[in-house]
């Protein structure tokens, strides 16, 4: 359900919105793009969260580039507190 609606409110975006603003994207896909398959691939949770870190990566100082979406969900980087210890 919520996957559909945000379907639905990146197309809009795409469609409606996107046209009437300058071409500015510094990433390859775009961000809608991105989102778009973010969220057809992982659902609205998840792609939702990737395309947020995606849309809060796009400013002045970053430098931009290709930008996949990744293939399966990034697992979590263990702790490992043992290699800390001397």
């Amino acid at each position: 359900m919520f996957k559909k609606l945000f379907l639905k409110m990146i197309r809009f975006y795409q469609i409606v919105i996107s046209p009437l603003k300058p071409p500015s994207c510094r990433f390859y896909p775009t961000c809608s793009q991105y989102g778009l398959e973010a969220v057809s691939k992982f659902g609205a949770m998840k792609g939702g969260w990737l395309t947020l870190k995606r849309i809060v990566k796009c400013h002045p100082f970053h430098p931009g580039g290709f930008d996949y979406v990744p293939e399966e969900w990034p697992k979590k980087k263990k702790f490992n507190s043992s290699n800390n210890r001397q």
